[in-house]
């Protein structure tokens, strides 16, 4: 009998034994039992980065806070990026009366008990678990979606993508002799190395930080969920890029990525939505496939910790097979990722194409992203369809009568959770 189920039986026969009590005149009137709920925490792949439609987010004051402008502080709560199209609110969730996204783009394993202000480059958000013990207060928590692990202290999954392509747009603009076109001075051009990702140190130290967050969350509750029913799916990441590039986007004007000096090919992937070099995409992969790990560790040493708390791993690695970016010739029209898009200034107007544009030009546009990371912030993140293959990965977990699944999408766009 799934949890949703035993849920449901249980308030039916606390229903039905008030109700036989005030017959015989025995008992007091019963109280209603609270709504169910499921909450969604962690960070932008569980938020709803790159969906679109982002709901205002109550900051540190209590205030809500919408869309500030796209020269605002970076640190507003509104660019948690919570949007209704997340996963969390695509997902078939029989039982469950009321969602609540308590995640936040860039959120770090800081961000779970600790206010995100409070960490250099967070946001004006509460701690994750003081969301969390509001909802505990007026609802019954039955599910809960974790996303963590891609932010912490040593590495990023903004700063890795960020790193890669613009190595990649360096060096499709910039030849070896014109570095002074960057004032910041040289500019990396080769493609991302394993090392430049993510060392096993740093992964060891995120683990180890994860697996605090996640623990604290498990505790916390085992406090407040008064029933003691709720399952906990700790999910991990999909690469919005493919292995190999599509054919087409191999060359351009008879030049690919391994000479000096290639603009229109350059024009090409930033078009079709990814930036980066082929020699960088294995890299990236087993960087996915560490995140992987990680999370699958962390779920591991909980589950021995906690053997009888409703414990669930959901690995995504595969869940846009077929649809990644520049993965079909078409792209970036049928990914399930979004494209990585820059604004020339933060007004709003996304850079749809490069083409035409000189160093300079690319050094400015770069140079907003950086300034107002605002204007670039959705790139590379899951779109609102990939959100809805996230929602049936979250679906088929929700239910699973085992400790981990793996969530698949085949060449015919069907998906599975096994």
């Amino acid at each position: 009998m799934s949890r949703f189920r035993r849920t449901a039986l249980a308030a039916a026969l606390t229903v039905a034994t008030a109700a036989l009590s005030a017959a015989v005149g025995s008992a007091a009137p019963a109280t209603a039992a609270p709504p169910t709920a499921a909450v969604a925490l962690g960070d932008s792949f569980i938020s709803g980065e790159g969906a679109g439609a982002y709901a205002p987010v109550v900051d540190l004051n209590g205030v809500a806070q919408s869309f500030p402008g796209w020269s605002a502080p970076n640190n507003n709560a509104y660019f948690c990026h919570r949007s209704p199209n997340a996963s969390l609110f695509q997902a078939d969730l029989p039982g469950i009366q009321a969602r609540f996204n308590l995640a936040c783009s860039g959120g770090q394993p800081h961000d779970i008990a600790n206010a995100s202000a409070s960490r250099a480059k967070g946001r004006q958000v509460t701690a994750q678990l003081d969301q969390l013990r509001a909802v505990g207060q007026t609802h019954d928590i039955d599910l809960v979606l974790v996303g963590l692990g891609s932010n912490n202290s040593s590495f990023t999954f903004g700063s890795v993508a960020e790193k890669c392509a613009n190595r990649f747009i360096a060096d499709a603009w910039t030849g070896w002799w014109e570095f002074w076109a960057y004032l910041g001075g040289p500019v990396p051009q080769e493609p991302c190395s394993d090392a430049d990702l993510a060392t096993a140190a740093q992964f060891s130290a995120a683990t180890a930080e994860t697996t605090a967050a996640v623990r604290q969350i498990l505790t916390t509750l085992a406090q407040i969920d008064a029933d003691g029913q709720h399952r906990i799916v700790l999910q991990d990441y999909t690469n919005p890029l493919p292995p190999e590039l599509a054919s087409n986007f191999w060359t351009e004007d008879s030049r690919d990525d391994t000479r000096d000096k290639f603009r229109a090919l350059g024009a090409e992937r930033y078009a079709g939505g990814c930036p980066i070099h082929r020699a960088s995409l294995a890299p990236g992969h087993r960087f996915s496939q560490g995140l992987g790990t990680l999370v699958n560790s962390v779920r591991t040493t909980l589950a021995a910790e906690f053997p009888t708390a409703d414990l669930v791993g959901l690995n995504v690695q595969r869940a846009f097979d077929g649809a990644r970016l520049c993965e079909q010739s078409g792209s970036p029209t049928g990914a399930l990722a979004t494209p990585i898009r820059l604004q020339d200034g933060p007004s709003g107007v996304f850079v749809t194409s490069l083409s035409g544009y000189d160093k300079l030009d690319i050094q400015r546009i770069a140079n907003t992203c950086g300034t107002y990371f605002q204007t670039c912030q959705e790139s590379w993140h899951p779109n609102a369809a990939g959100h809805r293959v996230l929602g049936r990965c979250l679906s088929g977990a929700a239910s699973t009568a085992t400790r981990a699944v793996a969530c698949v999408r085949a060449p015919d766009g069907t998906v599975t959770v096994s």
